[in-house]
């Protein structure tokens, strides 16, 4: 029975798993959101969580410790400890949500986009609405010379269908 037994080993090696994990992470700092599959996204949360719990401290010895857990990424840590631990100073835990996304077409593994629950504000862009095309003044028709060659006026298609009947 696996009782107590927290680690989810995602079918790879200890050193595999770490490298896995440390990644994840880094890219989900990078990017504020990554999609990958639900056990990942799992196994992710609570390494990510810690981060930032580490970054809040704010000293010297959490800003060292987190190089060490994400492998020396200094950009990563940069906006660690900058962006994501100044948008989550307020919040006590829970900085991430999963959001499940349903199976990946290729072998139906089940997916999840794991995010920054306070995530950046989404800049708005305001486009102008665009602009309504000239209309172009119509000739009357006895300067073209149309009415002369005009089509005949179409039938509604019940007449058609009753004509083709007989």
């Amino acid at each position: 029975m696996r009782h107590k037994r927290k680690t989810v080993k995602l079918g790879r090696s200890q050193a595999h798993r770490d490298a896995l994990i440390a990644n994840q992470a880094v890219s989900l700092i990078e990017h504020s959101r990554i999609k990958t599959t639900l056990a990942k996204a799992k196994a992710v949360r609570p390494f990510a969580e810690k981060l930032v719990t580490i970054a809040k401290k704010k000293s010297l010895h959490a800003r060292r410790t987190a190089l060490a857990i994400l492998r020396h990424n200094e950009d990563a840590v940069t906006k660690l400890f900058g962006e994501i631990a100044d948008r989550s100073a307020e919040r006590k835990g829970g900085y991430t949500r999963i959001i499940k996304l349903g199976q990946r077409r290729s072998d139906a593994a089940p997916m999840a986009f794991l995010e920054w629950v306070d995530g950046p504000e989404p800049v708005e862009v305001t486009t102008p609405a665009p602009k309504p095309a000239a209309k172009k003044a119509k000739k009357p028709a006895a300067e073209t010379g149309a009415a002369e060659k005009s089509k005949p006026a179409k039938k509604p298609r019940a007449a058609k269908k009753a004509e083709s009947a007989e």
